[in-house]
Parts: C-alpha cells; sequence; structure tokens
C-alpha cells in the first residue's frame, strides 16, 4: 500500500516519508471548492494553490497582477475541500521580494486566513533570508526554481531554462541554500532533464517538476491544462488527460439548442 493511502493527512512529513520511500509524488493546481473537492477525493498527494489563477482564473497574461487578497480567497475555497491532501499556496509577486518582514508578513496572512498548510516561492539566493525568517515562524516552505514566471519580464521568454552552464551552475547552488534554509520541498520548471535528475539526487528535500523530465519526485500541472479546460496551452510537457473544453462547448450548445426548441424544461423537469 502507498504512503499515501495508510496516511489521513498527507504533511510535509509524509512527502518527506515519499521520497525516502520512491513513492512519486502527484500534485496539481486547484483554485476553487469544487475542483479542489474532485481533486482531493481522488487521492492527490499536493494541492498546490497557484498563481497562475491569474491566467486560467482572471485572464491576465501573466502570473504578475493577482494580488495577495486575491490568492488568500482562492486558498480560502481550497482548503475548504482538501480533508486528505497538503496545501501548498504560493506567495505572489510583490508579497515577498522586497524585504523579509513583508515576506513574513504575507506569510502569516496566508496561514492564518486560509488555513493552508505551507506556501511557495519563486527564486534562490535573492529569497533565502525571507525563507529563513518564514521557516523560523514554523511555515513550511516550497521553493522554485528553474522558469519562474514572476521573473518572467525579466527573461523575456518562457522557454527553457539552465540550458547554459553559468544558469545550470547559479540552478545547483540555489537548490542547495533553499535547502540549507529549511524549504521542505523543491519545484523545478521548464530545466533539462539531466540537470532536474542530478539536482533531486543531491537533494534530501523531496523535488517536484513540470516540464523537468522523469526522474524528479514528483511532477505538478496546472488543472486547467491536464483537463483541457484551456485549450490554447500546449507545452511538450504536458499530458491532457481530458478535453473539458470540447465537451462543455458541446453541453451548453445542446441546452441553448433544447431551449430554443422548447424541449428544456419538459413536462418532468417542472414543478
Amino acid at each position: 500500500m502507498s504512503i499515501n493511502k495508510e496516511t489521513k493527512r498527507i504533511t510535509t512529513n509524509t512527502i518527506q516519508k515519499m521520497k525516502e520511500a520512491g513513492e512519486k509524488i502527484a500534485m496539481l493546481t486547484a483554485y476553487d471548492y469544487s475542483f479542489a473537492k474532485i481533486i482531493d477525493g481522488a487521492g492527490i498527494d499536493i494541492i498546490l494553490v497557484g498563481d497562475s489563477a491569474s491566467n486560467v482564473m482572471a485572464g491576465h497574461e501573466t502570473t504578475l497582477p493577482i494580488t495577495l487578497d486575491q490568492m488568500i480567497y482562492h486558498a480560502s475555497s481550497v482548503i475548504k475541500a482538501a480533508n486528505h491532501c497538503l496545501v501548498v499556496v504560493d506567495l505572489p509577486f510583490g508579497a515577498y521580494q522586497s524585504n523579509s518582514e513583508i515576506a513574513l508578513a504575507s506569510a502569516i496572512r496566508i496561514m492564518k486566513e486560509t488555513g493552508a498548510h505551507a506556501v511557495k516561492m519563486e527564486g534562490g539566493e535573492e529569497i533565502i533570508e525571507s525563507v529563513k525568517k518564514i521557516v523560523s515562524a514554523g511555515i513550511p516552505v516550497m521553493g522554485h526554481l528553474g522558469l519562474v514566471p514572476q521573473s518572467i519580464y525579466k527573461f523575456g521568454t518562457y522557454t527553457v531554462r539552465a540550458k547554459e552552464e553559468t544558469e545550470a551552475h547559479k540552478l545547483r547552488i540555489d537548490a542547495k541554500l533553499l535547502q540549507e534554509a529549511g524549504c521542505f520541498a523543491l519545484v523545478l520548471e521548464k530545466i533539462p532533464a539531466s540537470l532536474a535528475k542530478e539536482v533531486t539526487e543531491n537533494l534530501h528535500i523531496p523535488v517536484i517538476g513540470i516540464g523537468a523530465g522523469q526522474h524528479c519526485d514528483g511532477q505538478v500541472l496546472v488543472m486547467h491544462d491536464m483537463l483541457g479546460i484551456n485549450n490554447e496551452f500546449h507545452p511538450k510537457f504536458l499530458r491532457q488527460y481530458l478535453n473539458i473544453f470540447d465537451l462543455a462547448t458541446d453541453a451548453v450548445k445542446n441546452y441553448i439548442e433544447d431551449v430554443k426548441n422548447k424541449d428544456f424544461p419538459n413536462e418532468n423537469e417542472q414543478y
């Protein structure tokens, strides 16, 4: 039996045990009560309340516009449905970059106002003091390296990161620094699989990949992408498990037709 199924509530300790046992960690994003209930009930290990809500829920081009208040709203909705999995919440752009005091205040707000179990932060050496301060306050932190979407205007592209040795070397160092600062896990996004394998093997904390190959300790995808709610995003790393966009479109068209043809509601659907 898997560690997940033996555990009443997944915690950061559970995730560590899964790495040590070689059990892969499954993580998905969620942003609302209804989908979180489905995902948690299906047996997911971790739900990430991602700042990708800025894209898939609010329609923004990047993750930058979403606010701390909006992240708290989404996380509060998700946590009400999460009876088994670990819930991690992204600290949004602007909520931690300026200094460690602001970072700690943002993390405390998320934990107190949502009931979530951990926060996630993008970056390496430049956020280490903030990571240490948040961890010292008893709040678990998940790191995030590689393609860090909050810095998209700095990179200017969503292409694979750390292909060159200079950037790969910095990523290795940053991963170690985040581990030493107390991160309980690390996300690696869109980097070469060989580099992700090396980092995963050299860290004792779990490493979760997205576009980082099969050798990470776990995988994460955006719910809207893997369920085919979003039909405009088709990166190489994405496996689409359903096509809700087309199914929902057909359902709405059928509803419209039934209303127009006076077929809905019928005699059995009225009082």
